[in-house]
């Protein structure tokens, strides 16, 4: 985990606030009594905001591209409770998988380097992994599963009806429809094939036995519950100072708890700096890759496999 989190103001990331302060205060005794994270008020957020905003540019429009068409079609209407839940069993995973694919892709794929910044430029992950063949620090903290197990049941315990996608009988349901059509894997061709043939059967068996009103109040609660419009206060753990900053030079980590580098850390620094080999040739030139906009993850699957078999000749 980081030295410290940070996040924009407001009652929705006290959560995050106190489990990370509680998180460095099972690690590290000294800190105790201290918050272990900054509220970046106004335009201060910057690098959460950028990832978002990348984001929001590369993945978001084919993706809403396709969730349009089942809106448009007529074949989903987010106030009607069957449609909804079995959109959220097909969808939520699928999307889920694919933001996982895109994280994956990002956190490979070496950067844009900054001619005008001094910091470390290349393969996200192996800059985490190695951050020595880099020529900084590392200041990670290795997480006791244990202690993260303690800080997780406190403030997002793995019950809690928020966490449930659906309730398990509409799950099992909903897993023998989709055992009924073979389970075939799920891709931006055929998401909404699925959801209309696990539909199909749902509006069937309704047809058939009319489903229990105590199933419609019971899976409509959860979905409720699930919905971004319900909330539990989570109030900021009290009597904690915030963390020391350095006004001067606008020193926001966390290291020596906010106040930055000791003489020890900038000896090293120094020492790796005059040990440091040359960049490779042509490392400042890196550049993202465009192809990152609109990405799907089967696409790629799709452009390995037509690889593979335009080099049979």
């Amino acid at each position: 985990m980081p030295l410290i989190s940070q996040s924009d103001p407001g009652p929705k990331n006290m959560g995050l606030a106190n489990g990370h302060t509680l998180l460095r205060h099972l690690h590290d005794a000294t800190l105790v009594g201290t918050l272990q994270h900054r509220w970046m008020n106004e335009k201060k957020n910057v690098k959460p905001e950028i990832s978002w905003s990348q984001l929001r540019r590369r993945f978001t429009p084919g993706f809403e591209e396709i969730l349009d068409v089942g809106v448009n079609e007529g074949w989903y209407d987010p106030s009607n409770l069957i449609q909804a839940l079995v959109f959220r069993w097909v969808f939520i995973p699928w999307l889920q998988r694919e933001l996982d694919a895109y994280r994956d892709r990002v956190n490979n794929t070496a950067k844009r380097a900054d001619r005008n910044k001094v910091l470390p430029h290349g393969i996200p992950n192996h800059m985490y992994e190695s951050p020595e063949d880099y020529g900084v620090l590392d200041f990670k903290i290795q997480v006791d599963p244990t202690a993260m197990a303690h800080v997780r049941n406190l403030y997002a315990p793995p019950d809690h009806d928020v966490f449930q996608l659906v309730l398990e009988g509409f799950a099992l349901l909903a897993t023998d429809s989709y055992a009924q059509i073979n389970s075939p894997p799920i891709t931006r061709s055929n998401v909404w094939n699925v959801y209309l043939e696990i539909l199909l059967r749902f509006q069937h068996l309704d047809n058939l036995h009319r489903i229990p009103q105590i199933l419609d109040e019971c899976w409509g609660y959860a979905l409720t519950m699930a919905r971004d419009d319900h909330e539990d206060d989570i109030a900021l753990l009290p009597n904690l100072p915030p963390l020391e900053s350095d006004p001067e030079n606008y020193y926001m980590g966390g290291v020596n708890n906010g106040r930055g580098l000791d003489d020890s850390q900038r000896a090293r620094l120094d020492e790796m700096m005059e040990n440091d080999d040359p960049l490779p040739a042509g490392l400042h030139d890196i550049e993202e890759e465009e192809e990152l906009i609109v990405w799907f993850s089967d696409a790629e699957e799709e452009q390995e496999e037509g690889e593979e078999v335009s080099g049979l000749d």
